[in-house]
């Protein structure tokens, strides 16, 4: 069975059953794993001097144990594969996630902060209701390039190693890639790593996106919004799902109690959304995810 046939595989596994909660109550989930992994260069080499050599080694330490580790895990065969891309995708559980913040504000407000609070981090204590749909598709958007189409991606190139290796810089991205006094060196390497691995898939999502939403006429729109934003890569699957559903996203937010003015993504789209709006950004994952699934099936039929 060759690589994509695998990752359909995967794909459905993932969308079917998502994360098996009872297995990671008793064992660390491969995330997990990798994140103790950053934590443990980040104790031991993120001091004194040389800070930025330090963190381009940690990376490519990292690198290096995620590919043997991929590579030898794929030794034991297609199910094992199958099993550990399944694991390593996310779409059934962002889809679960995103859907909790509609439902919340259909309680109420403060349950709306509570889900939304879960999957952004940004201030949500004082969020009002179009805030906070737009944090939960801004969320959407945004995971479903580097939570599933990224990782499908570099499994669909190489394999085991390749989603491992491409799981682990996004982990360390999110642990240490930070433009701050203790990771603005050290973790510069894995920053820039994570924008060279999304590069592609972001751009891929952004079309998945498009294609099923009707919005394939805008894509100079959204190549211009995705541009504005403060992301390299994370602009174009928001700007596509903007357009998508018609709304505006991006604009204002807070990070511990400072307000930061962002351009607006789609500023003409509707401003006042409710939950709705969150179900049709649900649609789009969809939509984006069975065109993928449709694409990568076609593929290894080819190849077959």
């Amino acid at each position: 069975m060759n690589t994509a046939l695998l990752l359909v595989c995967a794909l459905l596994l993932d969308a079917l059953f998502g994360e098996p909660d009872w297995l990671w109550q008793r064992l660390p989930h491969p995330a997990v794993l990798m994140g103790r992994a950053v934590a443990f260069l980040d104790k031991r080499l993120n001091q004194g001097r040389s800070r930025f050599a330090k963190g381009a080694l940690s990376v490519a330490l990292l690198v290096l144990a995620a590919g043997l580790l991929g590579a030898l895990l794929s030794l034991l065969g297609p199910l094992v594969e199958i099993l550990l891309a399944a694991i390593l995708l996310a779409q059934r559980s962002l889809v679960a996630h995103v859907r909790a913040v509609a439902d919340g504000l259909r309680i109420s407000l403060p349950e709306g902060r509570r889900a939304v609070g879960m999957i952004v981090s940004r201030d949500t204590d004082a969020m009002p209701t179009p805030n906070i749909c737009r944090s939960a598709i801004e969320s959407a958007a945004e995971n479903l390039g580097d939570g599933v189409v990224a990782p499908a991606f570099w499994f669909l190139i190489g394999g085991l190693p390749g989603i491992f290796i491409y799981k682990i810089v996004n982990t360390a991205d999110s642990m240490i890639g930070y433009r701050n006094t203790r990771y603005e060196q050290f973790g510069k390497a894995a920053a820039r790593l994570d924008d060279l691995l999304n590069l592609i898939p972001a751009r891929l999502t952004a079309l998945l996106i498009a294609l099923p939403g009707g919005v394939m006429g805008d894509w100079a729109a959204i190549r211009e919004d995705a541009a504005r934003h403060r992301s390299p890569n994370a602009g174009w699957p928001e700007a596509a799902t903007a357009r998508a559903i018609d709304v505006a996203l991006s604009g204002p937010r807070a990070y511990d109690g400072v307000m930061q003015q962002f351009a607006w993504v789609n500023g003409s789209g509707g401003r006042d959304i409710g939950p709705p709006d969150i179900d049709r950004s649900v649609t789009c994952l969809w939509q984006a995810w069975t065109l993928m699934l449709l694409a990568t099936l076609g593929l290894g039929l080819v190849l077959s």
